[in-house]
């Protein structure tokens, strides 16, 4: 039984350790900065079936550098199979990682909104709704948007920006009272 108020993560917690899989078979652990970055963007889409996705990913790698020049990492995921992820990879021009085969047990650990697909056309899977976290370099939240439809999620050039004054500012995880 599904409670009426799903516990979701928390801005300035741990970020749970979880790890998944790569197209070349290596896992990685999701919230963990690499090449030389303090930071971590984690972005979870939806899967190849979902065009707004397939947009948001190719506008993230059109403005990766201005993560990359504030000390952020870059991650994508989704629930799609390693065939899904593959044959998506025809409509996405990316050089960041990109994962694949977020588990549902994986999803509700991140707390994220989980849809089944309206129809076979769409997916053969459950899949996760648009989330992006950012994980600093104690390993914490700073900061979470978890959406339960495709058409709400971050700017990405807004977010780049804002992580750039947070960082240049040492602004402060918001939303952690209570």
């Amino acid at each position: 039984m599904q409670s009426d108020y799903a516990q979701k993560l928390r801005a300035g917690i741990k970020f749970p350790d979880i790890n998944v899989q790569m197209l070349n078979g290596d896992m990685k652990l999701l919230g963990k900065p690499e090449n030389g970055h303090d930071w971590k963007l984690v972005v979870i889409y939806r899967g190849k079936h979902c065009p707004i996705c397939t947009k948001y990913l190719n506008q993230l790698e059109s403005i990766k550098a201005s993560f990359a020049d504030t000390n952020v990492d870059i991650i994508a995921i989704s629930g799609d199979s390693k065939e899904q992820l593959e044959s998506h990879l025809e409509k996405i021009d990316i050089s960041f990682p990109i994962a694949y085969g977020l588990t549902v047990e994986q999803m509700n650990t991140l707390g994220l909104y989980i849809s089944d697909p309206r129809s076979e056309k769409e997916t053969d899977h459950s899949f996760a709704e648009p989330a992006v976290f950012v994980i600093n370099a104690d390993g914490n939240i700073q900061i979470v948007d978890i959406s339960n439809a495709p058409f709400a999620r971050p700017e990405l050039e807004a977010l780049a920006n804002g992580l750039s004054f947070i960082r240049e500012n040492d602004y402060p995880i918001r939303g952690t009272h209570g």
